[in-house]
């Protein structure tokens, strides 16, 4: 792999909705400490040396008003491009992805609601996918005890059995890709999803796995976890005010 072709790109899926957080602006925009998750988030990947360009994939009919807020937010020099992206996730990575030059081969994916991932993550995921792995997830281990139940949605749920927790863990984003991987299961899937006959995944992991990719794990951050529900917005307000007053972050 050539020095141009390993520097990485990353997609950050933005356009979608983000109800649990309640009413109001996309959950990309919605704020943190003053400042969108979505900056945030793209700011994190912009600290990465690893990474020399950002595809944001905004809401369809808010390219512009995403173009004026990233501009208004220094990024570090790094291009940053702003695309439409789709009605689901998957269609937003995919049309992330189709916006990044030819020679890259190292594509990074971020979640937009994961605003605090530490740098050395970024790193770390885009060093194993250039060390040779063609797929590459940041997770942590599990504190809690899991259970796998039979669905009742609304009332008592059959306990099926407990998995070890050990063999456990819960995954964070970026993940990474070699480029012609990630490339390759979104064509796929696209051509399943015309058919009917594909049952949904919640990350592009889940699809290189699905079609019998190889994903190996690289050590995540207990700060790179998910702004879904109003909670997680008060606990990462918290982190970041700890980040300010420690390092002016």
């Amino acid at each position: 792999m050539n020095a141009t072709a390993a520097v990485a790109a990353a997609v950050v899926p933005a356009a979608g909705r983000g109800e649990r957080l309640g009413p109001g602006a996309p959950k990309a925009l919605r704020d943190l400490g003053g400042v969108p998750l979505l900056v945030h988030a793209v700011r994190a990947l912009a600290r990465s040396r690893a990474v020399g360009l950002v595809v944001v994939a905004a809401p369809a009919d808010g390219v512009a008003e995403v173009v004026g807020l990233l501009d208004s937010h220094g990024l570090d020099g790094k291009d940053v491009r702003v695309v439409a992206g789709g009605a689901t996730r998957q269609e937003s990575v995919r049309l992330g992805l189709a916006a990044i030059p030819a020679e890259v081969e190292v594509v990074l994916v971020h979640d937009a609601a994961r605003p605090l991932v530490p740098v050395e993550v970024v790193d770390a995921v885009a060093a194993a996918v250039r060390a040779g792995a063609e797929a590459v997830v940041p997770a942590v281990p599990l504190a809690d005890t899991v259970k796998r139940v039979e669905p009742n949605p609304g009332g008592p749920e059959p306990v099926l059995d407990t998995p070890d927790r050990a063999t456990l863990r819960a995954v964070q984003t970026p993940q990474g890709f070699r480029r012609d991987t990630l490339a390759a299961v979104h064509a796929r899937a696209l051509t399943e999803e015309t058919g009917g006959a594909l049952p949904p995944v919640t990350d592009d992991a889940g699809l290189v796995e699905r079609f019998g990719g190889r994903v190996v794990v690289v050590p995540g951050h207990e700060e790179a976890f998910k702004v879904t529900r109003p909670l997680d917005l008060v606990l990462a307000e918290a982190v970041l005010a700890r980040r300010r007053a420690s390092d002016g972050f």
